[in-house]
């Protein structure tokens, strides 16, 4: 089922829940510029084997609200709280993909990992998307700027763009398609905020170090948007836990190797 959750006066976060009488709950964060519908494939498989799934589309995009602001992963991970508040979730495993995995950490920070047993990480922005001079791992800074700029200058064929080195095996003419429509539902404004946050945000580096929870971290090692360093940035920033390299994925190792990603997520929940 489908609804939407107030977070603060005048917007609503769109939340979507299947098989909510399931025993254990996973909810997702997507990634820039999605929504939650890139969790299709995990949608239409984990809540067969009894599991709870809700995925939230950030604000700015999907079928949330669009707001002009909002968009520092502060207030992102204050939206998640929210939902966490709504639907009454105990004892859940928070799962991120890109910049929702920077979202997923923001919020076990800020929030003292409140009702999260257990945390997943996916191709994660995390501890920083772009190279800084003490974490030389990431993406060049030009390459995000560049991307912002073309969010203003034409939406259209940046997403074309970044839908090219999104995945690593064949992708379908159609998915692709898929994917770029995803993208186009996004407000242009909320897709260059979110870029600009992955320039100006720098507590992810001190928050790895506050999570406590067991996290499992699944990365792809062709990923060309969150380089496989930062997984391991990662795995040793965060005391318990666990890192995956897919062998044969891009950034969108959700698709790329997805039953693979299904049975370790799975896995790692029944741990």
């Amino acid at each position: 089922m489908g609804y939407y959750v107030p977070v603060e006066p005048g917007v609503k976060i769109y939340v979507e829940d299947l098989n909510p009488e399931g025993e254990k709950a996973i909810l997702f964060l997507h990634g820039w510029p999605g929504s939650h519908s890139l969790f299709e494939y995990q949608f239409n498989h984990l809540p067969k084997m009894g599991y709870r799934c809700v995925g939230i589309d950030t604000r700015g995009f999907g079928n949330s609200d669009k707001p002009w602001k909002g968009y520092d992963y502060d207030r992102l991970a204050d939206d998640v709280r929210a939902v966490v508040e709504a639907l009454n979730l105990h004892d859940f495993t928070l799962s991120g993909h890109s910049t929702g995995g920077a979202v997923a950490i923001r919020y076990m920070a800020r929030y003292n990992g409140y009702e999260v047993a257990k945390l997943s990480l996916f191709a994660a922005a995390a501890p920083s998307l772009i190279q800084r001079p003490y974490f030389p791992y990431g993406l060049q800074r030009e390459a995000v700027i560049e991307i912002i700029e073309q969010t203003y200058n034409d939406r259209p064929a940046m997403l074309r763009a970044f839908g090219d080195m999104f995945f690593f095996q064949y992708r379908t003419p159609a998915l692709l398609d898929w994917f770029f429509q995803l993208g186009l539902q996004a407000a242009n404004w909320s897709t260059a905020a979110v870029a600009f946050s992955w320039l100006n945000e720098e507590r992810l580096f001190s928050d790895l170090e506050t999570i406590q929870a067991p996290t499992l971290i699944l990365h792809g090692i062709h990923d060309k948007v969150c380089l496989f360093p930062l997984a391991i940035a990662q795995n040793k920033g965060i005391k318990n836990s666990r890192l995956v390299p897919f062998e044969y994925s891009g950034h969108g190792l959700f698709y790329d190797e997805r039953d693979k990603f299904n049975q370790e997520l799975a896995r790692f929940i029944e741990e």
